[in-house]
C-alpha cells in the first residue's frame, strides 16, 4: 500500500522588512522606471510641450491685458504668471503618474513584482520618485524658457532653490493622489482622464493666473484655501516676483508653512490609501 504524502503549498515569498529593504526596493523600481523613460523619449518631449506653450500662450496672448497691482505691464505679468505656470507643470505629472501605474497593472507587471520578495509600499514609492526626477527635469527646462521671455527672480539663491524645492514637494505629493487614481481604474486612458478632470478647477480656481481679489467672494475664499495657490504664493514670494496677497486667510499670509503642511498631508494621507489600495489589488 503505497502512503500519499500531501504536498505542503508554497507561499508567495514575503517582502523583506525595514524601512532600509524598503528604500532599496524602492530605488531598484525608480530606476528600473528611469530607464523605461529613456527608451521612450517622446514621453518626456510632450511632456516638456505642454509647459512652454502654456508660458508662451499666457505670455504673449494675456500678458497685454492682464492688470497686476493696476498696471498693465506684460513683463510685470509674466514675473506674475511663471510661479503659477510651475506649480501647473509639476501638480500635472499627476496624470502620467496615474497612467503608468494603471499600465502596469493592465500589463500585468505588478503581479511580476508581487511573486517578487520586495517590499509591497516600494512599487509605488519607485514609481512616484521616478516621475519626480522627470518633473525635475521638466521644471528646470521651464526655468530657462521663462527667463528666456523676460522672467526674473528678486532674491537669494537659497531662496530660489527653497522656492523649487517646494514646488517639487508638492508635486511628488500630487503623484500620490495619482497613483491612488491608477489603482482605482482599468485603463490607462481612464487613470490620464481621471488624473486631469480634477486637476482643472484646482489650478485655475487659484492665484495661479489672476489675483484672487478680483473673484466673486465665495469663489474668492475657496481660491484661498486651495492647496495650489498656497504653493504658488510661496513660490512668488520666495521668488521675489509681484502679487503679494492682501488677502488675510492664513494661507497667503503664510505660504511657505501651509505649502509645507499641505505636501505633508497629502503625502500621509494618499500614500496610505494608495499602498492599501494597491496590497487589496494584489491579495
Amino acid at each position: 500500500m503505497t502512503a500519499v504524502t500531501e504536498s505542503p503549498k508554497l507561499a508567495a515569498p514575503a517582502g523583506g522588512g525595514g524601512i532600509g529593504q524598503s528604500f532599496r526596493d524602492s530605488l531598484v523600481v525608480a530606476r528600473r522606471n528611469l530607464i523605461r523613460m529613456t527608451r521612450i523619449p517622446e514621453v518626456v518631449i510632450f511632456g516638456l510641450i505642454q509647459p512652454i506653450m502654456f508660458v508662451v500662450l499666457f505670455s504673449y496672448v494675456f500678458g497685454g491685458s492682464m492688470s497686476i497691482g493696476g498696471s498693465t505691464n506684460a513683463k510685470l505679468y509674466r514675473e506674475f504668471l511663471m510661479s503659477g505656470i510651475f506649480a501647473q507643470t509639476v501638480t500635472f505629472a499627476t496624470a502620467g503618474a496615474g497612467a503608468g501605474i494603471a499600465d502596469d497593472m493592465h500589463k500585468g507587471l505588478i503581479d511580476r513584482f508581487r511573486s517578487l520578495p520586495m517590499a509591497r509600499g516600494a512599487v509605488l514609492t519607485g514609481r512616484t520618485l521616478a516621475d519626480l526626477v522627470q518633473t525635475a527635469l521638466t521644471l528646470l527646462v521651464l526655468a530657462i524658457v521663462a527667463v528666456l521671455v523676460g522672467w526674473r527672480t528678486h532674491t537669494s539663491i537659497g531662496e530660489v532653490l527653497g522656492a523649487f524645492g517646494l514646488l517639487l514637494l508638492l508635486g511628488y505629493a500630487f503623484t500620490w493622489i495619482g497613483a491612488l487614481i491608477g489603482l482605482s481604474v482599468r485603463t490607462p486612458e481612464a487613470a490620464t482622464s481621471g488624473g486631469l478632470v480634477w486637476l482643472f478647477p484646482v489650478t485655475f480656481v487659484s492665484n495661479a493666473f489672476v489675483p484672487t481679489q478680483n473673484m466673486t467672494p465665495w469663489l474668492r475664499h475657496i481660491a484661498e484655501w486651495n492647496p495650489f495657490s498656497a504653493i504658488v504664493q510661496a513660490a512668488r514670494t520666495l521668488f521675489g516676483n509681484p502679487g503679494v496677497s492682501t488677502s488675510s486667510a492664513w494661507p497667503m499670509q503664510h505660504p511657505v508653512w501651509a505649502s509645507l503642511i499641505w505636501a505633508i498631508v497629502i503625502i500621509v494621507v494618499f500614500r496610505t490609501l494608495a499602498v492599501r489600495k494597491y496590497r487589496n489589488a494584489t491579495a
